[in-house]
């Protein structure tokens, strides 16, 4: 399907006719913050930044129930666990951001592997066709382009959207996307000039982020030296080991799952953790392999930056979105991080 244009008189209907077939979200504003929900077109907020969160609640939750059960144990059948049906209705977000589409493909990598795929995660995912937004204007807190991604990144996607002012250049880049627009209403073909100010409104983009960080070094030297290196010492002495880091972070993943009843209502779930919590490691026997703040602040830069690239094929755990740098309360910087792991 060759690239197409989008007039932005025409946004609403051009919505409208993918709302007959899907469920479509998009960036809406409420309380104040950008979020991704189910919204009429007129509620779309186009002119954002990033959304305060990460999307990554679309396909893993925040809690999440994966079975349930009889929790009487009088009861015939009691804590016998029965799957939840997953919804099936096809959904179609609009608006989102390179980088975190860019987290989904990551996390794609981490929830499937040669035994097993997490099918909570794939489900939502094989429904959700994804449009993205490219960002114009960076923040000064992003540094995409340093981690394998970028402001109009296309992995993760299935069309790629560039606001052009008076209308969207709309790249389609996968067939879920090919299938999603090409019954969609108000597009015409692109011409050379829109192909030739999307590549300019690109350019300009990257070129605001040429205050690159670097991880050469890193990828060349061991783990355990890596683990070794002087700066753990010093570099969590200001954490408190809050989790906001990890609970904003479009890639990290980890979870805990637990039962609880109430009644003779009980349900399994899986809920976010946080490798920034001393519960997270610590074991039946009472045994804590990561006792201090040190370790646990080591482990999730480690994480990110050496063990998921020397398990992934070379993936950073990491899209350089910039939401940790903006609410760490105590200003740590991953950036910083980064250059003395490199260093």
């Amino acid at each position: 399907m060759a690239d197409k244009i989008l007039k932005k008189s025409d946004f609403n209907g051009f919505i409208k006719s993918l709302a007959g077939r899907y469920e479509v979200l998009g960036p809406v504003e409420a309380d104040g913050v950008i979020k991704y929900a189910p919204a009429g077109p007129e509620e779309f907020k186009l002119d954002f930044t990033n959304s305060h969160l990460s999307p990554k609640n679309l396909f893993f939750p925040q809690s999440e129930r994966m079975f349930e059960f009889d929790a009487d144990r009088k009861a015939e059948g009691a804590f016998i666990l029965k799957e939840l049906p997953e919804p099936d209705d096809p959904r179609l977000v609009f608006g989102l951001r390179p980088c975190d589409a860019k987290a989904f493909f990551v996390l794609d990598k981490i929830f499937k592997n040669d035994q097993y795929e997490d099918p909570y995660w794939f489900q939502k995912r094989n429904r959700t066709v994804l449009i993205g937004l490219g960002c114009d204007a960076p923040c000064p807190t992003c540094f995409c382009t340093s981690v394998n991604c970028g402001p109009f990144h296309e992995e993760g996607l299935d069309a790629l959207a560039y606001d052009l002012g008076d209308g969207f250049l709309i790249k389609t880049l996968s067939e879920k996307g090919q299938k999603a627009l090409g019954q969609a209403q108000g597009l015409s073909e692109a011409k050379a000039q829109d192909l030739s100010s999307a590549a300019a409104l690109k350019d300009k983009a990257e070129a605001a982020l040429a205050d690159r960080i670097h991880l050469d070094k890193i990828a060349g030297r061991t783990v355990l030296e890596l683990f070794q290196a002087g700066h753990w010492d010093y570099l969590h002495e200001t954490c408190i080991n809050c989790g906001t880091c990890t609970y904003c972070c479009p890639t990290c993943h980890c979870f805990d799952i637990q039962d609880e009843a109430a009644g003779r209502d009980g349900d399994r779930l899986r809920n976010w953790d946080t490798c920034m919590s001393w519960l997270f490691t610590m074991h039946g026997s009472g045994h804590n392999p990561r006792p201090t703040k040190k370790e646990r602040v080591r482990q999730r830069f480690m994480h990110k930056f050496k063990y998921i690239p020397l398990k992934r094929g070379g993936e950073i755990g990491c899209v350089g979105c910039g939401r940790c740098v903006n609410f760490c309360p105590v200003n740590i910087d991953v950036r910083d991080v980064v250059r003395d792991m490199n260093a």
